[in-house]
């Protein structure tokens, strides 16, 4: 835990205090910032969601001082929502902490109530039951509550471990692996076809697949496919720099040669040194 500056007054505001006077400064209609002032909750949403991802990316990196700063970041999305609810006299950041925390109390009576013993499995269910009654809601289906807003890799794998729980599931990876080639030879028909919206249903069905086969082997597909990502970035600008070495500008050459930087590219990075260089991810 980070100690306080030798510096530090007592007197000083506690620092979730100072950051919501500086976002009432910020939204001062007297001299507070323009930008900050015609914001509005749509405007700030995809910011929100573009911090949330920039968390997940430095936790990818193994990066904890740029987690840090990008969780403040995150920290100021909720106080900026916060505060323009306040300024509709809707609700505060006072009552957004003090709803999550009657949340999880009411979701974990097996730590702050009955106190019993529970599998993870039973943890699990538990908090399902928990959370569809207090969505009160008359839907039955066991896929009922999953968020259409997620992003569309993880819904499908809530919706699929939803479906999961009442047996509906492949006995193992080898399985779906099955199931995503019969789904690629689906979509290698429709090709001839060129029919787009086809097209796209086949493709969202692969996609899916991929999805499930992932969930099945543990492993976070957003994840997974942010380090790919960031995999093929490192290679590709290494693929720029041996060309522009060379007196030659990728772009310029054939796909023949790309592919031999390509694949040369790879060759260096995995044989680079095993630790990452700040700010990036292993090979």
């Amino acid at each position: 835990m980070a100690e306080r500056p030798e510096n530090h007054d007592p007197r000083d505001p506690a620092p979730i205090e100072r950051l919501r006077a500086v976002m009432r400064r910020l939204r001062d209609p007297d001299g507070g910032c323009p930008w900050d002032l015609e914001q509005d909750f749509r405007s700030i949403a995809s910011y929100t969601v573009e911090e949330a991802h920039e968390v997940a990316e430095a936790i990818e990196r193994d990066d904890l001082d740029d987690l840090r700063d990008e969780l403040g970041d995150l920290l100021f999305q909720v106080v900026f929502h916060a505060h323009m609810a306040e300024e509709q006299d809707v609700f505060d950041f006072d009552d957004v902490a003090r709803g999550i925390s009657d949340k999880l109390v009411r979701r974990h009576p097996h730590v702050f109530a009955e106190r019993r013993n529970l599998s993870p499995e039973e943890q699990t269910r538990e908090w399902e039951r928990i959370k569809a009654e207090e969505r009160g809601c008359d839907d039955p289906s066991a896929l009922a509550g999953v968020s259409r807003g997620l992003a569309a890799l993880r819904r499908a794998v809530k919706l699929q471990k939803r479906a999961g729980r009442v047996g509906f599931d492949w006995p193992d990876a080898r399985s779906i692996i099955a199931k995503m080639r019969e789904e690629l030879d689906e979509l290698e028909l429709e090709l001839d076809e060129a029919a787009p919206e086809r097209i796209r249903d086949e493709v969202g069905d692969l996609l899916f697949v991929v999805a499930n086969l992932a969930r099945k082997l543990d492993c976070d597909p957003g994840g997974a496919l942010r380090h790919a990502n960031a995999k093929f970035e490192r290679r590709f600008r290494l693929m720029e720099t041996l060309a522009e070495a060379d007196g030659r500008r990728l772009a310029d050459l054939p796909l023949d040669e790309q592919e031999a930087l390509w694949q040369r590219a790879k060759r260096e990075l995995r044989n680079a040194p095993t630790v990452p260089e700040e700010g990036s991810e292993p090979v």
